[in-house]
């Protein structure tokens, strides 16, 4: 089973979107499970895990509904504020969602690179597990010391990159990130997605070779149980199409076992997010 780990879905508003710039207007419209629906089937793809873009309980209700609709949308990573004072009381109303999985915060857009070694957002990392919920960890670079202090205090919640913590791919700066991404996975607790790596990349002149480096040093650092592939839809549309993506991941996996394969393009994020479906 083929499941895509990491895609968006969103009706486009300037105002919650405010993000998407005017170098990005590709993304500018409404993406949604019947778009992606036929996209998955011209790719081969059986399910996605849906994945929060906007920091409200709005977005979560929204994807939670649209993951109800659609049996592909296999789990949903939602926000909620988990920094708030009353936080069991929020992951308990969403322990009755049938498909909410685990929760994100937008860290990339925090100025403060310590903001996951805050008190308040380490209690709501407390209060995860209590839920059995993951927590993807979206960050650049500069955050990954703070990724590694903050993983290695939960060692028994599970966490997951998202997007290779952005390395700046299309400076072909490789060095400091290595270092910092073999610290963080010597975590045995924490996974990686294999997404979002051609918007980190020169987005209408990139080549397969570009990223060879950055997933050696991913491969070698993770080992192939703790990956899983991500398209990171629509997103990816900035600088590949579905196909183009997709693979970007399979070409380079190719030379490993077929079951390392099969749990990277899908059984492991099936069983990091528990799912049964």
């Amino acid at each position: 089973m083929i499941i895509d780990s990491h895609q968006h879905f969103w009706n486009y508003s300037p105002e919650t979107h405010d993000w998407i710039d005017d170098t990005m207007s590709v993304l500018k419209s409404d993406f949604l499970p019947q778009q992606l629906n036929l996209v998955f089937e011209e790719n081969a793809i059986d399910g996605c895990i849906a994945v929060q873009a906007s920091q409200t309980e709005a977005e979560t209700e929204f994807l939670h509904e649209l993951s109800i609709q659609h049996d592909f949308i296999k789990a949903v990573v939602g926000w909620t504020d988990l920094s708030a004072t009353d936080i069991e009381k929020h992951l308990d109303k969403y322990s009755s969602y049938q498909k909410i999985a685990g929760f994100r915060h937008i860290v990339q857009s925090e100025p403060d690179p310590n903001f996951m070694l805050r008190p308040a957002f380490t209690s709501g990392i407390t209060a995860l597990k209590t839920y059995d919920y993951t927590y993807d960890i979206l960050i650049f670079p500069h955050q990954l010391e703070a990724a590694s202090t903050l993983v290695r205090q939960f060692p028994n919640q599970k966490f997951v990159v998202d997007h290779l913590a952005k390395p700046l791919i299309k400076a072909g700066e490789i060095d400091s990130w290595k270092k910092s991404m073999s610290t963080l996975a010597e975590s045995e607790n924490v996974s990686c997605k294999l997404s979002g790596m051609v918007t980190e990349a020169n987005w209408t002149e990139w080549t397969y070779d570009d990223f060879v480096p950055y997933l050696d040093v991913i491969l070698d650092a993770f080992g192939p149980n703790r990956l899983m592939y991500g398209s990171d839809w629509p997103v990816c549309l900035l600088a590949a199409s579905y196909k183009h993506m997709k693979d970007i991941v399979t070409t380079y996996i190719s030379k490993l076992s077929q079951a390392e394969i099969e749990n990277i393009m899908g059984l492991h994020a099936l069983d990091f997010y528990n799912i049964t479906n």
